[in-house]
């Protein structure tokens, strides 16, 4: 018969009630035993001892009034005789009653009053010896009651303490059995099962976790050859990839590496996998470099496949319910691209020199065609030389530019790094700027610090950088306008900005501005799109960092920072 848990607690309790209960009725019966025969000893014989008492008081106090004795005697003796309890003592009290009638009759004899004093003391001595036989049986009785009461709750207390200690782990032992079971399913541990002889709620409960654990089991095992083949296939697929790919948890443990991956880091799988990836870049200098914060966009350079071949680093980031869980980090080869881009950069950089003689043969030229001395042109004439004057110059600027840029992309920037005064960098660019500025009738106010400490720089790219910004800032600023050229010392830098107060850069093109070749859509001015460019590689080189701040409607600022010397 199967017994519910919560029939089973209910009969645990009762049980508990009944031992309550039992013992109290035990003790309550004795109890009351007791105070019935405390009670007869007072009734039966206390009564008999008191008019034993009071008779023997009316004897002794007899002063002659021999009416107020008799009728005290006569009192007490009727109460005596109504109060016979103890055997012997009904012939005591007849034999008392005869003596008084005699002592009447002899009108108070002193030999009658005696034997009358006789015969109560042997009443009272026989109540005496009932109350003491009493007391004793009493004291017996009382003496069982604690007996059966000890014996009784003595034995309650085993069995209440043995179902205390045992019928708690009948509930808890199983629900700890559960809890463990239930631990060993959430380490994956699916051959898990319970066995619980009971036929109760736990019975069922065991019976549940055996079939859950049997066919989580069962998906385990039918799906970790599909995982398994599944894995094989995805590394098989890494590792027939011509990028180098590698795996890190979030815990920065490396969790695979393809072929690409162990020749260019020169160590075999064995001995990468399941390693901590900071601990093999301390004697791997190619892992401590793909560890490494982000900060270059600059191809890696790998002697790989017998020469010196160019990467680019991507780390993937490994995301699961918005929590990341790893990253992979792959190394893309462009050596061929880097290749061709070389060979187009020195291409453009030959042109671009070979181009700079005739162009300066041109600009000679039409300065000579101006001398009066070779011959008067009319106004037209003139027109067309300042056009061809003019061509020339904005081709020159171009030229100079392509030939920056070919510098800047070959990874050549010569640089002539010395001591340089700030100011000298300004003067150099507000001379030569200054005619335009005039042209436009736009003020130039300049904001010096004072005591500015040198810089490490150099002095001519930081001019044509200030002469490019300034060039910029006069080009995009309406006339009769200014410009505002300050310089400022910043936590071990120097800061040089140039501020405009045209119509401002839109915010979504601010991030592009120095980007090779990016033009603000709808901007009508004359440019290349590669002087801001230029510019923020030559800043890098030094050490030293650029940007911009700008508002629509309220101007831009651009700004770039030199450090101390």
């Amino acid at each position: 018969m199967q017994i519910k848990i919560k029939t089973k607690l209910s009969l645990g309790l009762g049980f508990l009630f009944a031992v309550i209960i039992l013992v109290g009725t035990v003790g309550a019966v004795y109890i009351h035993r007791i105070a019935t025969e405390s009670k007869e000893i007072l009734k039966d014989n206390y009564v008999s001892i008191q008019q034993t008492k009071a008779m023997l008081q009316s004897i002794d106090s007899f002063d002659g009034d021999t009416l107020t004795f008799m009728h005290s005697f006569e009192r007490s003796l009727k109460r005596q005789e109504h109060n016979i309890t103890e055997i012997g003592e009904k012939e005591y009290t007849e034999e008392l009653r005869d003596e008084f009638i005699a002592l009447k009759r002899t009108h108070l004899s002193p030999i009658k009053i005696t034997k009358l004093k006789k015969i109560l003391y042997k009443i009272t001595d026989l109540n005496l010896q009932a109350i003491l036989r009493k007391n004793n049986q009493a004291q017996a009785t009382a003496e069982r009651v604690l007996t059966y009461i000890g014996i009784i709750g003595g034995v309650c207390f085993l069995i209440v303490f043995t179902f205390i200690i045992n019928f708690p782990g009948y509930i808890a032992n199983p629900i700890k059995r559960l809890t463990e079971s239930i631990k060993q399913i959430a380490d994956k541990n699916y051959h898990e099962r319970i066995h619980f002889k009971s036929n109760d709620e736990f019975g069922e409960l065991a019976d549940a976790f055996n079939s859950m654990a049997k066919k989580l089991e069962h998906y385990e095992s039918s799906n970790l050859a599909k995982i398994m083949f599944e894995k094989t296939r995805i590394d098989t697929i890494i590792n027939n990839m011509k990028d180098a790919i590698i795996g890190i948890d979030e815990q920065r443990i490396i969790l695979f590496v393809n072929i690409q991956a162990e020749q260019l880091l020169g160590l075999n799988e064995k001995d990468i996998v399941g390693m901590y990836a900071p601990d093999i870049a301390v004697k791997n200098d190619l892992m401590r470099l793909l560890l490494g914060a982000d900060t270059s966009v600059a191809p890696i350079k790998i002697f790989a496949d017998g020469k010196e071949s160019y990467f680019t680093k991507e780390n993937i980031a490994i995301v699961s319910d918005d929590k990341p869980i790893g990253k992979v980090i792959l190394l893309k080869n462009i050596t061929e691209f880097q290749e061709l881009d070389l060979a187009k950069t020195n291409f453009i950089a030959t042109i671009s020199h070979e181009l700079k003689t005739p162009i300066a043969s041109i600009k000679l030229s039409s300065k000579l065609l101006e001398d009066s001395r070779v011959g008067e042109l009319n106004e037209e004439q003139k027109q067309l030389i300042q056009h061809i004057k003019d061509d020339s110059e904005s081709l020159l600027k171009i030229t100079s530019e392509v030939l920056n840029m070919a510098q800047v992309e070959t990874g050549r920037i010569q640089l002539n790094l010395q001591k340089v005064d700030a100011k000298e960098i300004i003067d150099y660019a507000i001379d030569a700027m200054k005619f335009q500025a005039d042209q436009k009738e736009i003020e130039l106010q300049l904001e010096i610090e004072e005591k500015l400490p040198k810089v490490n720089a150099d002095l001519e790219k930081n001019a044509w950088v200030m002469v490019n910004l300034l060039s910029n800032a006069i080009r995009y600023s309406p006339e009769n306008e200014k410009i505002k050229i300050a310089v400022h010392k910043k936590s071990g830098f120097v800061e040089f900005s140039v501020q405009d107060f045209g119509k401002g850069i839109d915010p979504k093109y601010q991030d592009k501005i120095f980007d090779k070749f990016f033009q603000i859509p709808g901007n009508n001015k004359n440019g290349t799109g590669i002087g801001l460019a230029i510019a923020k590689e030559f800043i890098i080189a030094q050490n030293g960092q650029i940007g911009l701040k700008s508002e629509l409607g309220s101007g831009t600022t651009f700004f770039f920072q030199l450090p101390v010397a």
